[in-house]
């Protein structure tokens, strides 16, 4: 089965720049996940989408924004670029609000620096 793609894998930026990443979850899946992974910590959650509308808002800073398309897949954008955004970025998908069961559906992450 396909899992969640993620583009791009890499991204050099350089700060105060902007950056935009996108997750395409799996087929059928109607809600995404982002997670931002820094060096050395765990990953820390930022936003969630349910049906296109934010479903639940963790640790992003406000110079991130995030939606979720009709096709169900989400960009996140990043302005004003920091230092300290340098990071693994995840994106998860699941069928409903059921995270835990796709958790480890997410191999490829993309990574900014």
């Amino acid at each position: 089965a396909a899992g969640v793609i993620q583009s791009p894998r890499y991204l050099i930026k350089e700060k105060r720049e902007t950056a935009t990443l996108k997750c395409y979850p799996i087929p059928r899946h109607d809600t995404v996940y982002w997670y931002q992974q820094g060096p050395g910590q765990d990953p820390q959650f930022l936003i969630s989408f349910y049906e296109k509308m934010q479903s639940d808002k963790g640790s992003i800073p406000d110079r991130f924004s995030a939606q979720q398309f009709s096709d169900y897949h989400s960009e996140l954008n990043m302005s004003s670029l920091e230092l300290g955004d340098s990071a693994l970025y995840f994106c998860a998908s699941s069928s409903g609000t059921a995270l835990e069961n796709y958790w480890l559906s997410v191999p490829k992450p993309s990574y900014l620096t």
